[in-house]
């Protein structure tokens, strides 16, 4: 065992990434100025971009339970009686972001399990490379108004110690061999267990660019609605020009001067606004390559709309990308489950009693009506060579109809 000293160091290290992340996707970063050409005057001047949340939504907003397969122990009633549209969808939401969350497991009142979603940035632990589950967890579970820690809590095997600021320790027993924090990661690897983030340094790196380019449109484009004018030959007597007013201005009078002569009226070439757009749809196809996703997530719109089909063959990468994040979280509701039923039934199960229950999801894409018809020929022509194998479990499966 590490101790709960080391495990709030760790944490401490890692939350400033975390939280870093969070903030590309609630659109709250901030545009990293290169300095060379941009005023000082034009620093307060700031852009957004949705791109990164789009990159998590596409995954999260996919990633439907539909609930337990053989399941013997009755085990989803343990989900059914902690919100699980509203927990599911926010486990999965937070390990997109921050590569990994984590359910909290406590009793309640009347010694039923709570099953509670804690982000990334606020618990961590050493995991278990063989089953993915904990052997010692640390959590904030409550922060001031100034993010200080008021409530926190160390996970162990057969027990739970809370810790109140200005209190003596909370120690609560309990079944489960392993401690009552639960990751649930997004791709995870051999070298990095924890996971990694739908947010990638690529994908950080590519909205910075995309925002300065933003950022020098916004100020090309006060040159682009006024064009800079000039005038040659005043004479030395004349009275000096209202910038702003011959900026606005339909309508300039010079008259002639004494001998004559007149001044001449001339404009420079109009900025052009094409090298931003072109620079910015650059940038977007950079983070579509990166991120699975296409031209008109991002807001890039095909000028002919795309059939079912079309956007199914178009979003291929982000299909795989999508069925393989569904097999990883699949494992840590499992495992969720398997440690509150030890708590619910106050009996400590063995992992090889469960091992065939599965977590069934929600077909990535769903057909649309024109494809009904299609994929109806192909039922029929299964059901006639294999008769019985379409059960109503299948085609839900499939179709998720």
């Amino acid at each position: 065992m590490r101790g709960i000293n080391y495990l709030r160091q760790k944490l401490s290290r890692k939350r400033t990434r975390v939280l870093t992340r969070y903030k590309y996707y609630d659109m709250k970063n901030r545009v990293q100025e290169l300095g060379a050409t941009m005023p000082n005057k034009f620093a307060w001047l700031s852009e957004t971009l949705g791109w990164s949340g789009r990159a998590v939504d596409a995954i999260a907003d996919r990633s439907i339970v539909r609930g337990f397969a053989d399941d013997q122990f009755n085990f989803t009633n343990i989900f059914d009686m902690n919100n699980k549209d509203i927990l599911f969808d926010s486990a999965i939401l937070g390990a997109c972001i921050a590569s990994c969350s984590f359910i909290y497991i406590s009793v309640g009142e009347d010694g039923f399990p709570r099953l509670q979603v804690i982000d990334g940035s606020d618990a961590t632990g050493i995991i278990d490379p063989v089953t993915y589950l904990l052997q010692e967890g640390y959590a904030v579970l409550e922060r001031d108004d100034n993010d200080q820690v008021t409530i926190e809590a160390y996970f162990e095997p057969h027990r739970t110690t809370i810790y109140r600021i200005g209190e003596a320790p909370e120690v609560f027993e309990h079944a489960s061999p392993y401690p009552l924090l639960v990751p649930i990661i997004y791709r995870p690897d051999a070298k990095r267990l924890f996971g990694h983030s739908r947010i990638t340094r690529a994908c950080i790196g590519i909205q910075q660019a995309a925002l300065r380019t933003m950022k020098r449109a916004e100020i090309s484009a006060e040159f682009y609605s006024f064009p800079q004018k000039y005038v040659l030959g005043l004479s030395e007597d004349a009275e000096d020009l209202d910038s702003w007013r011959a900026t606005i201005s339909t309508f300039l009078r010079f008259d002639k001067d004494e001998d004559g002569d007149k001044p001449t009226l001339g404009q420079f070439t109009q900025q052009s606004m094409t090298p931003y757009v072109d620079q910015i749809r650059m940038f977007a196809g950079l983070f579509a390559g990166e991120t699975g996703l296409t031209l008109d997530d991002l807001g890039f719109p095909s000028q002919n709309p795309s059939s079912s089909e079309a956007i199914k063959a178009s979003h291929e990468t982000l299909r795989l990308t999508a069925r393989k994040a569904q097999r990883i979280f699949g494992t840590g509701f499992i495992n969720a489950r398997y440690l509150a039923a030890c708590v619910r039934d106050d009996r400590e199960y063995m992992r090889n009693e469960i091992y065939q229950t599965r977590v069934t999801w929600m077909p990535i894409f769903e057909p649309d009506a024109a494809a009904m018809s299609v994929i109806g020929d192909g039922l029929l022509k299964i059901e006639q060579a294999y008769p019985g194998y379409l059960t109503e479990e299948k085609l839900l499966d499939l179709l998720g109809v």
